[in-house]
């Protein structure tokens, strides 16, 4: 079964987070939430979401074998997971392994000080990237979602549900995709 991690940050974008968490969910796929911080995260329209543990213990656990890392955008959120050096060593290490990194709305930028965007076809929340020197970006700026080899990136709040479903694509495959989306009247 394929194991996905998705950090949560203060002031995430609850759209995204929700719509990832809960339609790689219903493909079968087993997801981790986690919190930057113990407790309950208030995300940056007030709802308030209660992770599965802290990314301490999601990345202390003896399963911390992820085939993929989600991280969902909104403000401030994507400024703390960008400012975690949790975050940032793990995607490092993600894309050194040829495991999945994926960001929605301002959570590109994260990826993007990795370096992992270099020399990549990528989207985001727009202004986000092009605010930033990325050497050899391809910015996507009308494409909802674009994958880029092990690299998956997505637009904001409004492409959310395409990207989860690219997602669930990517991971367990097209017949899966459709059963899932034909399950939410698509």
């Amino acid at each position: 079964m394929a194991r996905v991690l998705v950090p949560l940050a203060e002031g995430c974008e609850e759209l995204e987070a929700v719509t990832v968490i809960d339609l790689l969910r219903r493909a079968g796929i087993e997801v981790i939430s986690a919190g930057l911080e113990q407790g309950s995260i208030k995300a940056s329209r007030g709802m308030v979401l209660v992770p599965d543990m802290t990314l301490d213990q999601a990345l202390d656990s003896a399963q911390a074998d992820y085939d993929m890392v989600v991280l969902p955008g909104g403000l401030p959120g994507a400024d703390h997971l960008n400012n975690d050096s949790r975050i940032q060593k793990l995607i490092t290490e993600m894309n050194q392994q040829q495991r999945y990194v994926a960001a929605i709305c301002a959570a590109p930028k994260v990826l993007a000080r990795a370096g992992l965007l270099n020399g990549r076809k990528a989207t985001a929340y727009p202004g986000v990237l092009q605010a930033l020197a990325v050497p050899g970006l391809s910015f996507q700026q009308e494409t909802a979602v674009v994958v880029d080899e092990k690299v998956i990136t997505s637009r904001g709040p409004g492409t959310a549900m395409n990207f989860a479903l690219t997602l669930i694509e990517i991971l367990v495959g097209q017949d899966k995709r459709d059963e899932v989306e034909q399950g939410l009247c698509g």
